[in-house]
């Protein structure tokens, strides 16, 4: 099974141990300490006094214990320590010194614990000049003294002090700040990688968001443009059967505006298709609310009662909003069409300080007109108020009290371009 690059593989822990191989690693080092201290004590004993088997023996189980504390250096880095300034007065041990003061530099975080590290290395130093000074300025055997002065003995014993100390603590200080170096660095590129992915999610999220709205407004536009001249076909269709026979002329008339009227559902539609197919910025709509006689007009050709009434200083507002008011009065007479087939239909169109509004009112239906029985959805005034309130306006859909029904938008004077006197 394969792994995203910010997953780590798994590891296999042996106690404290991250690997095997680090616990053979440190057992290893540990007998080769417990060699070293053992065979060093009883040399330089053995050089200077007598040393029996016994002593030996001792010697030889102090020394293990030393050397052993080096398996606990990956989980105390201090013990190794500790256990090499208590018995280094005793016995130098060069292995565990060495991999003690590296490990406890190493693991031993920089600079938080600087004063342990410090302390301890300090400590190991001074203890380890002081027995390589106690060491030749007590030769072994009954020789005479060594005649070397003792500045240069105090000199060899720091120098000797120094190689054994330094260089383990400076190359533990370096290993533990390159590993936690790149460890940071691996941190922050699997969390670079979550960010990225993240990202990715939300761009994606972005995207199927923004093909939705362009679905729903895809929808609403092609709405708006097929159910209003379709239901003025159905309705001249309606009205071409029922004179046909008795008044060909306006028969005739009726045929010539029902092919007027499905000319234009063509060249909207030719409209709408072309801006999809378009990578530029979508061109400015054409039906404002400069055409709203022209609509009323059509509505009147199909045989329906309808008023226009403008009030107020004309205004011109953004295409956007000049084309959604014209949307509201188009969808208001598709309905009177659908509902309320004879009855009679106020358009009305005002201009106030404070913005625009346009309304639809047709009266209660009845009388020898019926309603042209076309099919709804339901979703033309959805739309319409998805529309107006996206602009900051307001929209109400509604009956009447004497039976008749409403629809009303209301834009606000923001959306306004400049004012123009009323003609």
């Amino acid at each position: 099974m394969s792994k995203s690059p910010g997953e780590r593989a798994p590891v296999r822990s042996f106690w404290w141990w991250e690997r095997p191989r680090s616990a053979f690693l440190d057992i290893g080092l540990a007998l080769l300490a417990a060699v070293e201290c053992s065979l060093s004590t009883i040399a330089f004993l053995s050089a200077r006094a007598h040393l029996s088997a016994a002593g030996a023996a001792g010697i030889a189980v102090l020394g293990a214990l030393a050397g052993g504390s080096l398996v606990l250096r990956r989980r105390w880095p201090a013990v190794p320590v500790l256990v090499t300034l208590a018995a280094m007065p005793g016995m130098l041990g060069v292995v565990l010194l060495v991999v003690a003061l590296y490990t406890l530099a190493e693991t031993w975080e920089w600079p938080s614990r600087r004063r342990r590290v410090v302390a301890l290395s300090a400590l190991a130093f001074a203890e380890a000049v002081t027995v390589m000074l106690v060491s030749m300025l007590l030769p072994g055997g009954d020789g005479p003294p060594d005649p070397t002065p003792l500045w240069v003995q105090v000199l060899i014993s720091v120098l000797v002090a120094v190689g054994l100390t330094v260089p383990p603590v400076v190359t533990g200080l370096y290993v533990g700040a390159r590993r936690r170096l790149i460890e940071s660095l691996k941190d922050r590129a699997h969390g670079l990688e979550t960010e990225l992915d993240l990202l990715a999610e939300q761009a994606q999220e972005r995207a199927r968001r923004a093909r939705l709205e362009e679905r729903t407004r895809i929808a609403r536009e092609m709405h708006d443009v097929v159910a209003h001249r379709v239901s003025l076909m159905v309705v001249h269709a309606g009205a071409l059967e029922r004179v046909v026979a008795k008044d060909p002329q306006k028969a005739a008339q009726s045929a010539k505006l029902m092919g007027e009227v499905g000319r234009q559902a063509l060249n909207e539609l030719r409209e709408i298709l072309g801006v999809l197919r378009m990578d530029d910025e979508r061109p400015a709509e054409p039906d404002s609310l400069a055409g709203l006689p022209r609509l009323v007009d059509q509505s009147r050709a199909a045989g329906m009662a309808v008023t226009l009434t403008v009030s107020g200083s004309r205004q011109q507002f953004t295409g956007e909003a000049e084309q959604t008011a014209y949307r509201v009065v188009q969808e208001g007479l598709t309905n009177a069409h659908k509902h309320a087939g004879g009855a009679e239909v106020s358009v009305l169109l005002a201009y106030a300080p404070n913005g625009v509004r346009v309304s639809v009112v047709n009266a209660c239906p009845g009388g020898e007109h019926g309603s042209a029985a076309l099919p709804s959805g339901g979703n033309g005034l959805v739309g319409m108020r998805e529309r107006v309130i996206a602009l900051g306006g307001t929209f109400s859909a509604g009956p009447e009290a004497d039976g008749g029904f409403r629809v009303e938008a209301v834009l606000p004077s923001r959306l306004a371009v400049r004012a123009e006197p009323l003609r």
